[in-house]
């Protein structure tokens, strides 16, 4: 792995090369390339893009990608939807559901990923969809790129092994990857199984948020951000290559492998980041701070502060604030909230939202902690407490997002998930104490 020096997007250039000397220096595309390698830039952004904005990275490859996709034709995948989705026939409200249930098939990456939530209009290139996958099989002789958006991926459950075109990423639960618009992969189990989460950002690339009067420290550290170092495929074997491209699925059968990047350089990549470098800052007096204050990744838009996708975390931490109510306030927010659980237990919610679960709070629907939650934080001894072996997370965007048929007729959604608020009693009787009976 090499360390970030920055976010990509942000001006450096990384380089890696598999094989000694197959990068070449000086001179991006010299007349011929070391090893009888082909180069070609990969975009993820106009040319003219502001320096600081701008990606690309030049690949040395053993064929041009123009080899690397032959006759595509369309195929199904019911499962997985784009926005704009006609969605579910369900009455407005929350939602949550258990965790999806394993397939009883063999089962692989690609296969299982399934739509829970989509928003805006993946055409645009504005908005997300929100997926989970239950895998049980590998990903052989095939791979598999995304025109439609970049796919961050949250692992639950198995670790994964990405393939990408620039190199391999191992991610494990409580870490993440983000793979780039346009990049072949291929993912393997190491576990045999595995179970997660998608979003699949439509807009603008995630990039680090900016701190504010926070200042130069905390939060997501760039250095903690890993690329993958060359590693390429040279394979003379059938080949399926899988594609999104306008919410419509192709494949294309080729005679190799199309991982065969043995050198690169530049800023367009795919990379992984830990969970547990986040380094999260909170009240230490009084008072309940946003929950915008544990953005890891923002998509922005063209409007200052307001994102097309914040992903954001719960991790371990300690609640220090004194005389304040700690768990999240209730709320109603022009932001939707698509919330998964990776481990341990979120402070709002005692019951019902376990591992491997989620949620969606949506457009201006009222939400907040359950009954039992409530009452125990309201009842709290306000010493300085450790939040510990927990991590919840938000997909969080400024559009509505829409439930799929798929998740609505979830034999593990719950229709019983607002009954969680019924306990809430009526304390006020005129008095200032209220009634606490």
């Amino acid at each position: 792995m090499t360390d970030f020096a920055t976010m990509p997007g942000f001006g450096n250039d990384f380089e890696t090369e598999a094989l000694p000397g197959a990068l070449p220096q000086g001179q991006n595309s010299p007349q011929r390339c070391p090893y009888g390698l082909y180069a070609e830039q990969l975009s993820g952004s106009a040319f003219t893009a502001p320096r600081a904005r701008n990606q690309r990275s030049w690949l040395y490859r053993i064929r041009p990608s123009v080899r690397h996709v032959g006759r595509f034709r369309a195929v199904e995948r019911p499962l997985w939807r784009s926005a704009p989705d006609a969605g579910a026939d369900l009455p407005l409200g929350q939602q949550r559901w258990n965790p999806v249930p394993w397939p009883t098939e063999p089962t692989d990456f690609l296969a299982a990923l399934r739509t829970i939530t989509t928003a805006g209009d993946a055409v645009g290139q504005s908005g997300m969809a929100a997926h989970v996958y239950a895998a049980t099989a590998s990903m052989t002789d095939s791979v598999f790129f995304n025109a439609d958006g970049e796919l961050l991926i949250v692992p639950q459950e198995g670790r994964l092994h990405l393939h990408t075109e620039l190199g391999v990423l191992e991610v494990e639960p409580n870490e993440i990857a983000v793979v780039p618009r346009g990049m072949m992969m291929r993912v393997a189990l190491p576990d045999g199984r595995a179970r997660g989460y998608v979003c699949e950002n439509y807009g603008a690339p995630l990039t680090l948020p900016d701190r504010g009067p926070i200042g130069a420290n905390c939060l997501a550290n760039p250095r903690d951000f890993k690329t993958p170092v060359a590693a390429f495929e040279d394979r003379e074997t059938p080949h399926t290559v899988h594609a999104k491209w306008c919410g419509r699925f192709y494949a294309a059968e080729i005679g190799h492998s199309p991982l065969d990047v043995v050198a690169w350089h530049g800023n367009y990549c795919p990379y992984k980041y830990d969970l547990r470098t986040f380094s999260p800052v909170g009240a230490i007096l009084f008072d309940h701070p946003d929950p915008s204050i544990f953005t890891v990744l923002t998509s922005p838009t063209t409007e200052a502060g307001t994102a097309n996708v914040d992903f954001v975390i719960f991790p371990p931490r300690w609640m220090v604030a004194e005389n304040s109510f700690r768990p999240p306030w209730y709320h109603r927010n022009v932001m939707s909230e698509f919330m998964g659980l990776i481990e341990g237990r979120y402070d709002a919610k005692q019951e019902g939202f376990v591992p491997g679960g989620m949620s969606l709070h949506t457009l201006m629907l009222p939400h907040g902690p359950d009954t039992e939650g409530f009452e125990k934080a309201s009842r709290a001894d306000l010493t300085p407490q450790k939040l510990d072996g927990t991590m919840a997370f938000m997909f969080e965007t400024r559009l509505p997002q829409h439930v799929t048929r798929f998740a609505a007729g979830l034999e593990t959604r719950q229709d019983d998930y607002a009954d969680c608020w019924a306990g809430l009693k009526k304390r006020f009787d005129g008095t200032p104490e209220g009634n606490w009976e």
